[in-house]
């Protein structure tokens, strides 16, 4: 009889579990409305959608390239080079944090909680804050745009690559050190060639978030798209809009097509 009745308890308790969890998220979302103040819409705001929509669907072509100023094509460029070098930069600025974080690498799990404690902190911090700040540094430019990125995906790829450093085969290492190999033999031939496939694919995910995020840093004036895109918005030049919106558009499809490709032939 005993065991019998375990089974409708453990029921009758996850049951209970499921309701409470149900409730608990019903009155998460019941108190999010209610601290929400809904104003509703703005007398002008069904002539801007208008205006918006017509100057979206009839962009200015003229603007995709012009010899004698700023066009889509240079913005572009300059987006993906921001991406491109803050992308370089983190994932060589990263390894020795993601060996510091690795549990694995270390004998003392407080030397690696300090490193994943290190990385932690670096990814609280969003891609626009440290933007704001090397602008004031460096003043508004790609540098800063670059600095940023640099910085912030630091503590994104030294996670990933601390992850994959964790999960490799021990077995080689331990082969290898039973024979004598030192340090560097051991990092050159047992741990390096093991996880450098996971490091390029975790560096080509991190570029297409990269592309992404340039496009919002120039818009405070890190340089690239989103600068010419800011102005264009508060200038209501929706045409303008349109074309960038369809050349970041275009630009973003095919880094992710590519950068797909590529993580799948890695990995």
């Amino acid at each position: 009889m005993l065991k019998g009745s375990k089974k409708p308890l453990s029921e009758s308790r996850a049951r209970t579990y499921r309701i409470i969890g149900i409730l608990a998220v019903v009155a998460l979302i019941v108190w999010a409305l209610t601290g929400l103040e809904l104003t509703g819409f703005q007398p002008t705001t069904w002539q801007l959608t208008k205006a918006m929509f017509t100057g979206l669907f009839h962009p200015d072509w003229g603007y995709i390239y012009n010899a004698d100023g700023e066009d889509l094509l240079r913005t572009l460029l300059e987006t993906l080079s921001i991406s491109y070098l803050g992308n370089f930069v983190s994932a060589i600025v990263c390894l020795p944090f993601a060996f510091w974080a690795a549990a694995n690498m270390s004998r003392f799990r407080a030397v690696s909680g300090t490193g994943k404690f290190f990385l932690s902190v670096i990814r609280t911090i969003p891609e626009i804050i440290m933007a704001l700040i090397f602008i004031k540094a460096v003043g508004p430019n790609a540098y800063a745009g670059v600095m940023a990125l640099g910085l912030h995906s630091v503590g994104m790829l030294g996670k990933l690559y601390a992850e994959a450093i964790e999960n490799m085969d021990m077995g080689p290492t331990e082969a290898m050190t039973a024979v004598g190999a030192n340090f560097w033999q051991r990092m050159s031939f047992a741990v390096i060639p093991q996880v450098i496939p996971d490091f390029i694919s975790y560096t080509l995910y991190r570029f297409e978030i990269n592309v992404r995020s340039a496009t919002l840093l120039g818009i405070i004036g890190a340089g690239g798209i989103g600068t010419p895109l800011i102005f264009a918005l508060n200038a209501r030049q929706w045409p303008r809009v349109g074309i960038i919106l369809i050349g970041i558009i275009i630009t973003v499809s095919i880094i992710d097509y590519i950068s797909g490709t590529l993580r799948k032939r890695i990995v």
